[in-house]
């Protein structure tokens, strides 16, 4: 089967997808070795890749059911676990003057459990409603993608010492798990 095959597996459009997890994974591993400048560039690749995944199914006729839930399965890891990573790991080594006690890091842990698993519902609720190669005018809640974002600015803004207080931070990672899965109207680029 070639790479412009619809039932291929390995098609084109999946194998940029494959890329998008591969780059998350590897950008995971670099978060654990405390190297977060290498896992910010691999998380930018990961959502290049997102992007051209979706047009490339799209141009080519592509899309199928298992790209949408490969997608994403890409999306959890990427813009879901991997982000929430790299603000926990910031916020628990005190990249902002805040050393965290015990008690501080098991609840901030929580808090990134509750939005994995909002992220988790999230794209799952979306791939329920969505059809293969469809691309709806707006999302209802705010995109893995944008919740991904948000949470690199919050690792920015702690790292910089804009936000140096982690807790402040926790209450703005509560506040985007919520908006995973709200009733906002977000246009579809």
């Amino acid at each position: 089967m070639g790479l412009f095959e619809k039932d291929n597996r390995f098609n084109l459009a999946n194998l940029i997808t494959f890329g998008n997890i591969s780059f998350g994974v590897v950008a995971i591993y670099f978060i654990v070795e405390g190297n977060f400048f290498v896992a910010i560039i691999l998380a930018w690749f990961a959502g290049a890749f997102d992007i051209a995944d979706g047009k490339v199914a799209r141009k080519y006729n592509l899309s199928t059911e298992f790209g949408v839930q490969l997608d994403s399965f890409g999306d959890f890891l990427s813009f879901v676990i991997m982000p929430s990573f790299l603000l926990f790991y910031a916020l628990k080594g005190g990249k902002g003057g805040t050393e965290l006690s015990q008690i501080g890091e098991i609840g901030l842990g929580i808090i990134f459990i509750i939005y994995i698993i909002s992220g988790l519902r999230r794209l799952i609720e979306f791939n329920l409603k969505v059809d293969a190669g469809g691309v709806a005018k707006f999302f209802e809640g705010v995109p893995t993608p944008l919740g991904a974002i948000l949470l690199w600015a919050l690792y920015l803004l702690f790292t910089y010492g804009v936000i140096p207080n982690p807790y402040i931070i926790g209450f703005l990672v509560l506040t985007i798990a919520w908006s995973l899965n709200s009733k906002l109207k977000i246009p579809h680029p």
